[in-house]
């Protein structure tokens, strides 16, 4: 016997918790009306990521095949051909080509650039006088892997804040999906087409020239526009979350032992970062995998096949079953297992590696130039960037040199 299913509305991040005390999935109504199984827990999510009867193809789901959400913000994240829309094969090609410009050597080797940005832009807050408050979002945790990000594909420096803009679209479901697609499109036709008469040392040149070694196919049009839009946009927009919860994180627990000890340099950064990741991923849930047979889970709920579901890795993260009674806490003390927070299976993010080794010189620089670094009194109130998509802050208000002790009693 199946369960019958509530049928909720997903807008926002904060409806998440909500969920979770529902069931492992529960039936819900996204933006535009779109019907889903919004997957809130650790192991059924893992089992559904590895289960054949799930697929990430869009034909196998009646909803988006009729065109009844060809306007709609769904467009964006299943009307592409990328390895985010593709299973099979067709994913398993896609991914030969692309991993070598995510490789670990490739990485370590942007490390130094990375370094250097970094610094450039803890030299710009630093000409701040003592208490003053600094926005680290927009003048740190944003700027940083955005520059990152486009000098990996030889994006020029007067297209960064408009690309940066429209994958900040992406994750919004109330944004225009043509204007956001067809603007995105455009500028990557661009510098495609510059790539090809200017060969750069960069990856989107490496990306216009790689051919797979087993089949020596190349990426067609339509796939090389839309993996650059899939990569420069997930190794953007999810690296600013992961800098800034993983600050967020760090600054309203000034007494936790992990984050003193990372902060005096006792410790690496690494606890902290695979800490946040768990309490606050930078992708709260995933549209979409679609069911391509009717799939019966543990607590009887019935998927059926056609059936849109959404991968909620903010309720994974959270799962006490997974990781704890406190598993809402942030706590870099914590045994961490394993999370979910860059997917699972042959889907696992490609670019993890590098959101990573972003995030550890992040935060190193940050805390190494401002020892003192501490919230300001309006951290508490951000509010969670638009929709139910991306987790993260919209501002992160802190002050990197206080005013000392001596001179506030002057005060």
């Amino acid at each position: 016997m199946t369960r019958t299913p509530s049928t909720l509305e997903l807008t926002a991040v904060d409806d998440i918790a909500a969920l979770q005390t529902i069931g492992d999935a529960v039936l819900v109504q996204l933006p535009a009306g779109i019907t889903a199984w919004a997957v809130t827990g650790h192991e059924t999510i893992k089992a559904l990521l590895l289960n054949p009867k799930v697929s990430k193809d869009p034909r196998q789901w009646p909803a988006w095949t009729s065109g009844r959400y060809d306007d709609t913000w769904i467009s964006m994240w299943v009307g592409v051909v990328n390895m985010l829309s593709t299973s099979g094969t067709d994913h398993a090609r896609l991914r030969r080509l692309i991993a070598p410009a995510f490789s670990k050597p490739r990485v370590n080797a942007m490390l130094p650039a990375i370094e250097a940005i970094a610094k450039e832009l803890l030299d710009d807050i630093d000409q701040g006088e003592p208490g003053t408050t600094a926005d680290l979002r927009s003048t740190y945790a944003h700027p940083l892997p955005m520059r990152v990000i486009c000098t990996l594909f030889g994006v020029p420096a007067d297209l960064h804040a408009e690309v940066g803009s429209l994958v900040a679209a992406f994750m919004d479901p109330h944004a225009d999906p043509a204007a956001t697609l067809g603007t995105m499109r455009r500028i990557l036709e661009e510098l495609i087409a510059d790539k090809r008469a200017h060969p750069g040392n960069d990856l989107t040149t490496a990306l216009v020239t790689s051919r797979d070694e087993e089949t020596g196919d190349r990426l067609t049009e339509a796939e090389l526009i839309d993996t650059l839009l899939l990569v420069i946009g997930a190794g953007f927009e999810t690296t600013v979350h992961l800098i800034g919860n993983a600050i967020h994180g760090v600054l309203t627990h000034p007494d936790n032992p992990a984050v003193r000890e990372a902060r005096s340099g006792r410790r690496s950064w690494d606890t902290v970062i695979e800490e946040t990741l768990r309490w606050a991923p930078s992708i709260a849930a995933l549209p979409m995998r679609f069911a391509t047979e009717d799939i019966a889970l543990p607590d009887g709920t019935l998927i059926k096949q056609g059936d849109a579901i959404l991968a909620v890795y903010l309720g994974a993260g959270r799962d006490h079953r997974a990781h704890g009674a406190d598993a809402h806490l942030f706590d870099p003390t914590r045994s961490i297992g394993e999370h979910l927070a860059f997917g699972y299976g042959v889907h696992r993010c490609i670019g993890a590696t590098l959101a990573r080794a972003e995030a550890g010189t992040a935060l190193h620089a940050l805390f190494t130039r401002f020892p003192d670094l501490t919230a300001a009194p309006a951290l508490g109130d951000t509010e969670p960037i638009s929709g139910f998509i991306a987790f993260g802050r919209s501002a992160l208000p802190t002050i990197p040199r206080p005013v000392p002790a001596d001179e506030r009693a002057v005060q």
